[in-house]
């Protein structure tokens, strides 16, 4: 029987279990299918930064969370099984049938559209078929054959020739490298160090980050609490994608005398000083020491120069003198 492919191991199941949560909730909450998240909770199918960021907020848990590292428990479990589907699918020929069907298809200029289509299937299975994640069954054989006006045995003898003259090999190494990565635990290239080891699907991680900004202070008394750990995080303003050194703080509105409105969150980049004149965050504590479970006081103040050119942060509401180890420029605002 052909196995669907892992592309993306993850804890999902795992933390969803510990919720004490049906997998029916996940999919309605999510608004995803039920079959889509029993295929994502299988690793057979990934999710797109805003399902993975709606998912993590529904689980109470963080991105890095959901992404298996190479320390965990589960991490040899899904090694094992991902070589296991991809020893089944290479020995039942399913890849080289699946490989010679994209060759023929290219071959004869359609679209994988057009060739589910002419094939009478829908375009799910004719991938499957392509990509050697399915079988091909008895009565679907002879409309996929006729779809590429050949007979079925005239369609596996070119299938055949086409492997035997080696120009399979091109399209199913590249199949293979693409499963393989799933096996490859990569260190998190992230400037704060969001995941502290090395994960599975790091890249997926990766392109997922690039999407979000971690919000690390809330309003607290009369400043800001700053914690240095991705336990909630935001999309990112277009203008800030990739921009992997910026978080976001919400502001003590009340403490900066509405200077920032209500609902807002304050982007700033800790690869970024301030300047005279400008608005930072300062933190009280030097920023690249943090840990993850670290929480120091922060707060958002204009940044000033006394007589003696000391530098220091002016708090509007009431007036207020504050220093800091650490001031990074506020470089934009949003409001909800």
């Amino acid at each position: 029987m052909a196995q669907e492919e892992i592309i993306f191991p993850n804890n999902i199941r795992n933390i969803r279990l510990a919720a004490g949560m049906k997998m029916t909730e996940l999919a309605r909450r999510s608004h995803l299918s039920l079959s889509a998240v029993s295929k994502i909770e299988k690793g057979v199918r990934r999710l797109n930064q805003k399902q993975l960021l709606n998912v993590c907020n529904i689980l109470g848990c963080k991105l890095s969370d959901i992404f298996i590292k190479d320390t965990d428990e589960v991490a040899t479990k899904w090694q094992n099984e991902i070589n296991r589907r991809m020893t089944d699918n290479e020995d039942g020929g399913l890849k080289v049938f699946g490989s010679g069907l994209r060759k023929i298809r290219q071959q004869t200029g359609k679209t994988i559209a057009q060739a589910a289509k002419d094939a009478g299937m829908t375009l799910s299975v004719y991938h499957k078929i392509e990509v050697g994640q399915r079988e091909v069954y008895q009565n679907e054989i002879e409309p996929l054959a006729k779809s590429f006006a050949q007979t079925v045995e005239g369609l596996f003898a070119k299938i055949a020739g086409l492997y035997k003259s080696g120009e399979l090999t091109k399209n199913m190494t590249k199949a293979k490298e693409r499963v393989r990565a799933a096996l490859v635990a990569d260190e998190d290239s992230s400037d704060f160090g969001d995941t502290g080891g090395h994960l599975y699907g790091a890249k997926l991680y990766a392109s997922a980050r690039k999407k979000l900004v971690p919000v690390f202070g809330t309003p607290e008394d009369k400043a800001i609490s700053f914690t240095k750990a991705d336990n909630k995080m935001i999309n990112t303003p277009a203008s800030l994608d990739g921009r992997r050194s910026v978080y976001a703080v919400v502001p003590n509105s009340k403490r900066l005398g509405g200077f920032i409105p209500e609902n807002s969150y304050v982007f700033a980049d800790a690869k970024k000083s301030a300047s005279v004149g400008d608005l930072a965050v300062f933190l009280d504590e030097d920023f690249a020491t943090l840990k993850p479970d670290q929480h120091v006081v922060a707060n958002i103040a204009l940044v000033r120069k006394d007589s003696k050119g000391n530098i220091y942060g002016q708090m509007v509401s009431p007036e207020e003198k504050i220093t800091g180890k650490v001031m990074h420029k506020v470089i934009m605002i949003v409001t909800e």
